[in-house]
């Protein structure tokens, strides 16, 4: 038998058939048979054992613009099946997200054997050269990672931060022990050197132990560096693969790796009535941080655990949790620990309600004190009423005291609510929350939304009707998907929203290295005909055209991913391009670059706006529509005419305030004589209380300060005799949220032409 159809067969019975009790490490070319993996070209390889399989995109194009080469698909082999793939990246960056101008790629299999499979490949980013080098052998359940970063250019590259990368693209994250919930940080605290991806039924862990921060809740393990011309400096990292949420591998694993010595736990979990309850399972805290859990299989658990002093507690699904016991971990001890009548959950059934008209209300509901799961599979903390019956929602709850807030469109048109409840087991509570609108935007037809959202596509992790309910709660009245260069959602998007009569705009986020942008509204369920990982500029941008956007927008233009930015560091293919139409404000990212940037433009008379959005991939974790775009949209309200609306200036971004001018709109031009004043009428409402006003005028230069209380007010902002060009209004509420509008422009006329205007 040849050995190419040694490595067919095999993948073949990874595939499907039934395993044999071990199987040789194989190496096969062509489409992956990685369930719902991307790496489908000819020339991608994949890479698996009897415990995982990941397939390398050789050909196919990773995501985000990252040059191929890459990492894209990893699974767990469950019984001689391929598990599903659960990525959408996992390999190395050479500086954060920055661009990856690339023009080289070499791929080596520098070993093929039944006990090993090792391939190399290498890579150019601009003049420096990334070698990553991926190893797997018989029975591990890792992938080593070794990648050599080598400064083949003659100039030094300064305080980058380069290292691997774990991407899941379902499932939850459980960022490195000691560091919190940071998003970004350096790593003096942390307790380990490893972050996880995990679900319910398989857990992957990266070990990085040359790492000193993170970015992106620990899904990227950095370390800061410099880089002379011609030094190279190497990263060793793993990838561990484990069949289940079960985190006790991880944990023996890292010990190993350490060299520390350990001890062992076991014993068993049941509720009151003496059974195992479901997804059971035992946490273990370290120096008050959650640290590591293992589960408890039918009411059974073991575990090492390095030597130290820890503190475990047992919980389950909707249980509440145990008393937590201290552990003295000792190396070669062992400790029984026994957890019995964990209470089964309560369910609060809640009723969300206009208080004046009686209606429903869509909400967002989130557990302030009481019970939170600290494993997401047992459970969330935040909560959304139903699509339908709208209003509603029915939560299931560990017995105790809770506080929870209510929000609809709180901050914005309404004030946070918040209900206290006790649960008892086994019991159901009604309560009734009734909601007073304190503003009505549409009343004069201004319409707001999140112009920057994801759902579940590759990072992103919420399902399209969770993200609709979390756009309806947060009182938007459009709804709105931009994925990553998917349009796979937009169908299921415009069914939701129809459901509720709401206008639904399809985008796409075109996500180049260099540079990302949210054309809208687009064709629903048009598909890109560029590849933002080698295209230029201005392909992309007529591609978005093609697919009949009204407007582009540059999302966060100078993040590390931004095309402004790009621009500056001459990492763009294709240079400068006109056709942006607007600037994006965004709730992720450090917005004053972006606002001088605009006012640069006004002052050059550009008519370049601002767009806004919360670039949200997780609507459980992270707050819809907590920056939004207001848009003045008389008559239908539809996705173009809002679009349009924004195209001409007529709107402003938000974080709370909303503004009204009753005569001079964002975006017009208003002609006066030379010489002469103007007093601009703008109503404010902030329903959280005004502090202060702002009127901006040309070189971003603040003309006059209004200091404001209460929750409206009416403002009368003198243009005196030397105001030019345009002005703007920027307004804060009481919380420091603030509301930023669009220019309205000034001309100035000679009273001769002034007069002759008019008589024409």
């Amino acid at each position: 038998m040849t050995k190419r159809l040694e490595r067919l067969l095999l993948a073949g019975l990874l595939a499907g058939a039934t395993a044999a009790s071990h199987a040789d490490v194989s190496i096969t070319r062509g489409a992956t048979a990685i369930p719902d993996g991307e790496a489908l070209a000819s020339e991608d390889l994949t890479i698996a054992n009897e415990r995982l399989a990941f397939s390398l995109a050789v050909e196919s194009a990773p995501p985000w613009g990252v040059p191929r080469g890459t990492l894209v698909d990893l699974a767990a082999v469950k019984d001689g099946k391929i598990d599903l793939d659960r990525i959408a990246f996992a390999d190395f960056i050479p500086n954060n997200w920055s661009a990856w101008p690339n023009d080289g790629k070499e791929v080596e299999i520098v070993e093929d054997s039944p006990e090993r499979a090792v391939v190399r490949i290498r890579r150019n980013w601009g003049e420096a050269w990334v070698t990553t080098t991926y190893t797997l052998e018989a029975g591990s359940d890792r992938i080593d990672l070794a990648t050599e970063l080598e400064n083949a250019g003659d100039t030094p590259l300064s305080g980058i931060r380069s290292g691997h990368t774990l991407w899941p693209d379902t499932g939850f994250l459980f960022g490195v022990p000691g560091l919190g919930d940071a998003k970004e940080t350096v790593a003096d605290a942390a307790l380990t050197d490893r972050m996880v991806a995990y679900d319910r039924d398989w857990a992957f862990a990266l070990h990085a132990p040359y790492f000193d921060r993170i970015n992106y809740d620990g899904q990227d393990m950095y370390l800061e560096h410099d880089l002379a011309p011609g030094e190279s400096r190497t990263f060793n990292g793993s990838l561990q693969v484990v069949p289940q949420g079960d985190l006790a591998p991880v944990v023996a694993f890292a010990a190993e790796r350490h060299g520390e010595p350990v001890g062992q736990i076991t014993g068993t979990l049941r509720n009151v009535g003496g059974e195992a309850p479901q997804d059971g399972l035992v946490m273990i805290e370290k120096a008050g941080h959650p640290y590591a859990w293992t589960l408890a299989e039918e009411g059974r658990f073991e575990m090492s655990l390095p030597a130290g002093e820890y503190r475990a507690y047992a919980t389950a699904q909707g249980h509440a949790n145990s008393e937590p016991v201290a552990l003295t971990v000792t190396e070669g001890g062992e400790q029984t620990l026994d957890f019995a009548g964990l209470a089964g959950p309560g369910t609060l059934r809640l009723d969300v309600r206009d208080a004046s008209t009686g209606a429903p209300r869509d909400a967002r509901l989130v557990i302030l004190e009481g019970q939170q799961p600290p494993v997401e599979f047992l459970g969330k903390q935040t909560f959304f009423t139903e699509l339908a019956p709208a209003g509603q929602a029915q939560l299931a709850l560990a017995p105790g005291v809770y506080r929870l807030s209510v929000d609809a469109g709180a901050g914005f048109t309404a004030e946070q609510q918040e209900l206290s409840v006790t649960l008892a087991s086994g019991e159901t509570v009604q309560e009734t929350v009734e909601i007073e609108r304190l503003a009505e935007p549409n009343n004069d037809a201004w319409y707001g939304a999140d112009l920057h959202h994801h759902a579940n596509v590759l990072e992103g992790t919420t399902p399209p009707e969770t993200v609709v309910r979390a756009q309806l709660a947060t009182d938007l009245d459009l709804t709105f998907i931009s994925d990553h260069d998917s349009t796979a959602n937009h169908e299921r998007f415009q069914a939701l929203s129809g459901q509720r009569g709401v206008p639904f705009i399809p985008s796409i986020e075109v996500s180049a290295s260099w540079g990302h942008m949210n054309p809208f509204p687009i064709d629903i369920a048009g598909e890109m005909q560029v590849d933002p990982g080698t295209d230029s500029v201005q392909a992309i941008l007529a591609d978005a055209r093609r697919l009949n956007a009204e407007v582009i927008p540059l999302n966060h233009p100078f993040n590390d991913y931004g095309y402004l930015r790009n621009l500056a560091n001459d990492s763009v293919p294709g240079g400068f391009a006109t056709g942006f139409d607007l600037l994006e404000l965004n709730a992720e990212v450090d917005n004053v670059p972006t606002r001088q940037t605009a006012h640069n433009f006004w002052d050059a008379g550009r008519r370049i706006y601002f767009t806004a959005g919360t670039d949200t991939h997780d609507a459980w974790n992270d707050l819809t529509g907590r920056i939004r775009m207001m848009a003045k949209v008389p008559g239908e309200l539809t996705p173009r005419a809002f679009a349009r609306a924004l195209k001409d200036g007529h709107g402003y971004a938000t974080q709370g305030p909303l503004l009204h001018p009753r005569n001079g709109l964002f975006g017009d031009d208003l002609r006066l004589p030379e010489g002469e004043a103007f007093t601009w009428k703008v109503d404010v409402t902030a329903v959280d209380g005004l502090k202060e006003a702002r009127l901006i005028g040309s070189g971003g230069e603040v003309l006059e300060t209004v200091a404001l209380d209460g929750r409206e007010a009416r403002l009368a902002l003198t243009l005196d005799e030397a105001v030019e060009g345009w002005v703007a209004l920027e307004v804060d509420d009481q919380d420091g949220e603030t509301a930023w509008s669009n220019p309205l422009w000034v001309t100035r006329e000679t009273t001769t032409l002034y007069t002759s205007a008019l008589e024409d």
